[in-house]
């Protein structure tokens, strides 16, 4: 065991990075492959990717609008390059592949300080086990702040590793100012990034650090973390001609919106407290429960029996993510619940899993790697049961149909799976209620697409439309998915339960996409 004053992670030793590259190589494959045939699978993909056309053409008033404006700006960069969603998609599914490397080198390091050996194998199988995950997949594969807020998150765990270690005061006080940097560009990039706070400050506490708090550290760490809001809220005021005050107000209405959602949903915290435990027990690897309860109980004796020094007694790997891990499950299982809400606690779950396996004893280790081949294999399976089983999109089709009979002004039904489809002269609305109809008809509008999306997202308002024989219907299975119901059940506010009785119903119906004339003839 290293002495307490040992110095901080050295980098990974090269013996493993045949195996971590390797990995990453299988996982970006899966990540693309018949990528482009599905689509943006999401509301939020294909409203993100409208968003950040808009910002590249100048409009600033959608800065603000998912509380994370560094994705908007990022991708507002691309998208002055290019506006095919093909490309965004790639984007964000290289950015996944970078964040879940950079997490596993991190792993590397970690272990590598201990004084153990990091093995091909070991670095191949967190990157495996954690990126053929179904979540991790399902979000590489979208375009939200998910896949690369990976990226920062790995940065933020690594950089704060370092700072609740043992050695000098000043290499933990320069740890501490850097994750400051890693978190100011978390919640710059996603507003989940609030969430580490709590987590960050249960940390803080158990490490009880605190000398490498005083002086002009503390002022150095707050000033970092103001830095971003201070620079956007300006600009947003001054380009944009926002309220200066538009980003904070925007997780004021987060947290307390005004008014119900479409689908009914206003409150923000839920009973359902076993959402995520059911969910990782019937869509993810069954390892992950088990492996968070065996890396925590094993991180808990490792520190035990490390002598305090006069910092105080280092965090071992697996208790440092143990706790990051325990503390997630534990406050999401306060709020509304969607599987993204795992998004940066998913990949801690898979590394405890693998460190825990390391201390297996020598005969056990046989069955215990039989045990990982075995969870990948079904890693797998459910890849292939929840995303590539689907036949491709029928949104193309839907969209040379109304072309081919001239439609200019098109409606859908709450989603937005039609817009990537339509041509730059092609008007294209949202609804959440057919009392708009009318309106819309008045303004010119052609067609409205029926688009099974309301069943999604729980906004079942067209009751009227559905009892009309459409012109053209289309079957568009990947709307009954049960991911994707349960990736709305945050904003339907349905429990677990109530969700997946609620897919099933959707599947009864043959085709999810119906076209009806709006306009005259």
């Amino acid at each position: 065991m290293p002495a307490n004053n040992a110095a901080p992670p050295l980098p990974a030793p090269p013996t493993a990075r045949w195996g971590l590259g390797l990995a990453l190589l299988a996982v970006l494959v899966l990540r693309l492959w018949h990528l482009f045939a599905n689509g943006l699978p999401d509301y939020d993909s294909v409203r993100n990717w409208q968003l950040v056309q808009e910002l590249a053409h100048g409009d600033g008033h959608s800065m603000f609008f998912t509380a994370g404006p560094g994705f908007n700006l990022v991708f507002a960069l691309l998208a002055c390059v290019t506006s095919d969603v093909r490309v965004f998609q790639v984007a964000n599914a290289l950015l996944g592949v970078a964040g879940l490397g950079l997490f596993a080198r991190f792993v590397g390091q970690a272990v590598a300080a201990s004084g153990r050996p990091w093995r091909n194998a070991e670095a191949a199988a967190l990157v495996l086990l954690g990126g053929t995950g179904l979540l991790l997949t399902f979000s590489g594969r979208d375009f939200t702040a998910g896949a690369g807020g990976l990226v920062l998150a790995a940065g933020l765990l690594r950089s704060h590793f370092r700072r609740v270690q043992a050695g000098p005061l000043a290499g933990r006080q320069a740890a501490l100012r850097q994750a400051a940097w890693w978190l100011a560009a978390g919640l710059c990039y996603s507003y989940k990034f609030l969430l580490v706070l709590p987590i960050l400050g249960a940390l803080e506490g158990w490490r009880a650090d605190w000398p490498a708090w005083r002086g002009a550290v503390k002022w150095q760490v707050l000033g970092r973390l103001a830095l971003p809001y201070m620079v956007l809220m300006a600009a947003g005021a001054l380009l944009a001609g926002l309220p200066w005050y538009r980003w904070p107000a925007t997780y004021v209405r987060l947290v307390l919106p005004d008014a119900p959602n479409p689908a009914g949903r206003q409150l923000v915290l839920s009973p359902d407290f076993f959402f995520y435990f059911r969910y990782l027990w019937a869509f993810e690897s069954p390892l992950l429960l088990p492996g968070l309860a065996a890396g925590a109980w094993l991180g808990w004796r490792q520190w035990r029996a490390r002598l305090p020094g006069p910092a105080g007694r280092p965090l071992p790997l697996l208790l440092y993510l143990g706790i990051w891990a325990g503390c997630w499950l534990a406050g999401m299982a306060l709020l509304q619940k969607a599987p993204r809400g795992l998004t940066y606690a998913f990949l801690p779950l898979a590394a405890l899993v693998v460190l825990s396996l390391r201390h297996l004893p020598g005969r056990w280790r046989g069955p215990g790697a039989a045990v990982l081949l075995a969870a990948l294999a079904l890693n797998g399976y459910r890849l292939w049961q929840h995303l590539y089983r689907y036949p491709p999109s029928h949104y193309p089709a839907v969209a040379a149909w109304l072309r081919a009979h001239g439609a200019r002004r098109v409606a859908s039904t709450v989603g937005l799976g039609l817009a990537p489809y339509l041509l730059k002269g092609e008007e294209f609305t949202s609804i959440t209620n057919e009392r708009q109809l009318g309106a819309l008809r008045r303004q010119g509008y052609d067609y409205v697409v029926l688009d099974a999306y309301w069943q999604v997202a729980h906004v079942a308002q067209f009751d009227s439309l559905r009892r009309q024989p459409p012109l053209a219907a289309w079957p568009e299975t990947r709307l009954t998915e049960p991911l994707l119901f349960l990736e709305h059940s945050e904003f339907t506010g349905l429990t677990y339960d109530q969700t997946l009785d609620w897919q099933r119903e959707a599947t009864q119906d043959s085709v999810q996409l119906r076209v009806y004339r709006l306009g005259p003839r």
